[in-house]
C-alpha cells in the first residue's frame, strides 16, 4: 500500500512540512527506516539519528518542527505512530466462510461474513456477530456470545455460556470461563465446589496469549471495556476488571478482588482476593498487594507500599550490609563502655 505524505499528515491531523505528493510505503525504525517509509521520533536520544536515518519522512512532536526533512508534525508522535501502524499493517487472513471441517452444531446463530476455520467447535447455541473470525484448532462452548468484528486466534477456548463483547482480540491458548478454583476441606478430602458463573468480557478487550479467565463460582467473572491483558495473566473466579485496565505479563489476580477504572498494573504482580483497587491504581512490577488501595495512588513492593517510600527502602538497601558491620562494632563498644564504667563504679567504693 502506497500514500503519499499528505495524506498521512490529513489522515492524523497533523502539520505537514515537505512534500504533499511524496510516496510512503509503510512506517519503520529510525536505524532501519527507508526512502520511502516513514519514521517516529519520540524521545531526544533518537533525534540524534536523524542525520544518519535513510527515512524518507519523520513523525515528531513541535519539539522538533525545524528539523530538515520532511515531517509530519502532531502533539503525541508515539500515537500518532500507533495509527499509522495499523493503517499499514497487513490484514488478518481470514477464511472465507465456514469450514467443511468446522464443527458447528445445529441452534448456533451466525451473522453475516463470519469465518470459521477448519477444526473449530462451536457449541449449540452460541451466537456469533457479524465478521467474527475464529481461527482453527479453537473451542466454543455451548451457549456462547461473541459480539461483532472479534477476532479469535488458533486454539482458543471460550467454555459455555461466557460472553465476549464487540471488537475483541483474543490471542492464542486463551481459556476464557475455565472453573474458579474452590474446593472445601473434608474428611475424606477437598470437596470440589461447583462453579455456576460465567466470565462476560466488555467490547473492545484485547487478551494475550495463554492468559487464563476463571468463570465466576456464582455470577460473572466481569472484564470491562477496553481493558487489554498482556499473556499470561491469570483472573480468578469473581474477578471485576475496570475499564481501560491494563493487565501486564504475568499478572495474577485472587478470587473476588475488584480493579477500578484505567488501573495499571506491572509484570507479575499479585492481588489478594477480596479487596479494591481503586480508579487508576498503578501498582509497579513484581509487587504484592494484600490490601486495598484508595484510587490514585501509585504503590510498588511486597507487600506493596506508596512507590516513594518503596523507593527510599530500596535505596537503604545495598547499605545493610555496612550498617550491619557499623553496628556490630557500635554495640561491642557500647558493651567494652559499660563495661568499664561498671568497672569504675565498683573501684570506686
Amino acid at each position: 500500500m502506497t500514500r503519499t505524505l499528505g495524506e498521512l499528515a490529513i489522515f492524523l491531523g497533523g502539520e505537514l512540512q515537505g512534500p504533499a505528493d511524496l510516496p510512503i510505503e509503510g512506517i519503520a525504525a529510525i536505524e532501519q527506516a527507508m526512502p520511502r517509509e516513514i519514521t517516529f521520533i519520540t524521545q531526544k536520544r533518537f533525534a540524534r539519528l536523524v542525520d544518519r536515518s535513510q527515512a524518507g519522512a519523520f513523525i515528531v512532536s513541535p519539539e522538533y518542527a525545524r528539523l530538515p526533512r520532511p515531517l509530519i508534525v502532531v502533539p503525541h508522535p508515539y500515537l500518532a505512530y500507533a495509527r499509522l501502524a495499523a493503517l499499514f499493517a497487513p490484514a488478518v487472513r481470514r477464511w472465507p466462510g465456514i469450514s467443511h471441517l468446522a464443527c458447528v452444531e445445529p441452534g448456533v446463530e451466525l451473522g453475516q461474513e463470519v469465518s470459521i476455520a477448519p477444526l473449530v467447535f462451536v457449541g449449540a447455541g452460541a451466537r456469533l456477530g457479524d465478521r467474527v473470525a475464529i481461527m482453527p484448532g479453537c473451542v466454543i462452548g455451548q451457549g456462547v456470545s461473541i459480539g461483532a468484528d472479534t477476532l479469535i486466534y488458533p486454539n482458543v477456548t471460550i467454555r459455555e455460556r461466557c460472553t465476549v463483547g464487540r471488537g475483541c482480540i483474543i490471542h492464542s491458548g486463551a481459556v476464557i470461563g475455565a472453573d474458579g478454583f474452590g474446593f472445601v476441606p473434608g474428611d475424606a478430602g477437598h470437596l470440589k465446589i461447583p462453579q455456576l458463573g460465567t466470565v462476560v468480557i466488555e467490547d473492545d478487550v484485547e487478551i494475550g496469549a495463554n492468559c487464563a479467565i476463571d468463570r465466576g463460582a456464582l455470577g460473572a467473572t466481569r472484564v470491562g471495556r477496553g481493558v487489554k491483558m498482556d499473556n499470561l495473566v491469570h483472573l480468578a473466579h469473581n474477578v471485576e476488571v475496570g475499564e481501560h485496565a491494563l493487565l501486564v505479563a504475568q499478572v495474577g489476580i485472587a478470587g473476588s478482588a475488584k480493579l477500578g477504572k484505567g488501573v495499571a498494573l506491572g509484570g507479575q504482580v499479585g492481588v489478594a482476593g477480596h479487596i479494591e483497587l481503586g480508579d487508576g491504581v498503578q501498582v509497579g512490577a513484581q509487587s504484592g498487594v494484600n490490601h486495598s488501595i484508595p484510587a490514585g495512588q501509585t504503590v510498588s513492593g511486597s507487600p506493596a507500599r506508596p512507590h516513594r517510600e518503596w523507593l527510599q527502602i530500596m535505596g537503604h538497601f545495598p547499605k545493610l550490609p555496612d550498617l550491619y558491620q557499623r553496628l556490630k562494632r557500635l554495640e561491642q563498644t557500647v558493651s567494652e563502655l559499660s563495661a568499664r564504667l561498671k568497672q569504675e563504679q565498683e573501684s570506686s567504693k
